[in-house]
């Protein structure tokens, strides 16, 4: 493991002993990022290299926009998540790529809670991911799901992951009620546009198996191969994040190695 600070930021890096191979962004609550991956080891992934971010303001850094506290005596939300989005692309995201002795074949983003709204997110800002894993995510959030509606992606992501615990709607709060009413909205939403969607519903509440439940939306995410939906084919990552994070080029095919056991971190 490899780690840096940037802005405050603090971020592991978990090299894949697999050369390029598949890298995913995993923006965390406290540093939670060992935790996925021996969870993702334990679930048999195939080889994948996982950033993980944590030091986060998490109602501001994962927030897309401002909105009122969620629970009483609780913190509003304070927009940061386009600022976090730029810190990412343009500083984080070329200085742990430098690290990797290849580029990797592709990115995914992936997060839990508010984090899991971030990754959905981050695909309506930048075209540098091709698969999000939305674990348990906060599409509760007031206005996103009219803003999944009315936007489009910067670019047409390969595939979507979406996970929740059957009790998390179980809740007198009236706007995490609709949390699972939203995720299955959002779901069949791009399904209807061709988009290859899982949605997995899980045992328990908000705040059991976090670490699990990440690492079986990334096992899922690796194992669904190239994915070229409607002839167009995904593309590999860059090595170098550009100066304009909402217009990353990118270069060549790629391929996914899904056959061998997860790369270990050296």
């Amino acid at each position: 493991m490899h780690t840096f600070s940037i802005a405050g930021k603090t971020i592991s890096i978990f090299p894949s002993i697999a050369p390029g191979a598949p890298i995913f962004y995993l923006n965390t609550y406290a540093g939670e990022g060992q935790q996925v991956l021996d969870a993702a080891r334990a679930a048999g992934c195939p080889p994948f290299t996982l950033v993980a971010i944590s030091g986060l303001n998490w109602n501001r850094d994962m927030a897309p926009w401002d909105s009122p506290a969620a629970f009483k005596n609780g913190e509003p939300f304070t927009g940061g998540a386009g600022e976090t989005l730029h810190l990412l692309v343009e500083e984080i995201m070329p200085k742990a790529e430098k690290e990797l002795p290849r580029a990797p074949e592709w990115r995914g983003i992936a997060g839990y809670s508010l984090a899991g709204l971030f990754a959905l997110y981050a695909i309506y800002q930048t075209d540098v991911f091709t698969r999000v894993g939305c674990i348990s995510g906060s599409l509760w959030f007031p206005g996103f799901l009219e803003y999944v509606f009315t936007h489009e992606p910067k670019r047409r992501p390969g595939c979507l992951y979406f996970s929740l615990g059957d009790k998390e709607a179980k809740t007198r709060n009236p706007a995490l009620q609709t949390v699972q009413e939203n995720t299955k909205a959002v779901q069949a939403f791009y399904r209807k546009k061709g988009i290859v969607t899982m949605f997995q519903m899980n045992r328990g509440n908000h705040f059991i198996q976090g670490a699990e439940r990440v690492a079986d939306g990334m096992k899922w995410l690796l194992k669904q191969g190239v994915l070229a939906p409607f002839g167009h084919h995904e593309l590999p990552a860059q090595t170098q994040a550009t100066r304009q994070y909402k217009n990353v080029t990118r270069g060549g095919k790629a391929r996914v190695q899904a056959s061998q056991a997860m790369g270990r971190a050296t």
